[in-house]
């Protein structure tokens, strides 16, 4: 028997999230006496900044793929390193 997911249309942008969820945990932080608990809300809004960046970059369309020292693209890498495999 295959267990089907339920599918879930999301309102919000994925950065509208993250950046809802950071600033959710901003506000707890704020709120929050120092201690671990304060430094948890404190590194999670961090964890979705940075995850907003990156996300950001992921999607600018100057991103080009990695590319080989000699020109021949990630392809010749990935072939040469074939090669050299161990037995």
């Amino acid at each position: 028997m295959v267990i089907k997911r339920p599918r879930v249309k999301q309102e919000k942008t994925f950065e509208e999230r993250l950046a809802a969820e950071a600033g959710h945990f901003r506000e707890l932080a704020e709120k929050t006496p120092p201690g671990v608990k304060r430094e948890f809300y404190v590194r999670r809004a961090r964890q979705a900044e940075t995850a907003s960046h990156i996300n950001e970059w992921l999607r600018s369309p100057s991103l080009q793929p990695p590319k080989d020292i000699r020109g021949g693209g990630l392809g010749t890498l990935v072939t040469r390193a074939a090669r050299y495999r161990p037995v």
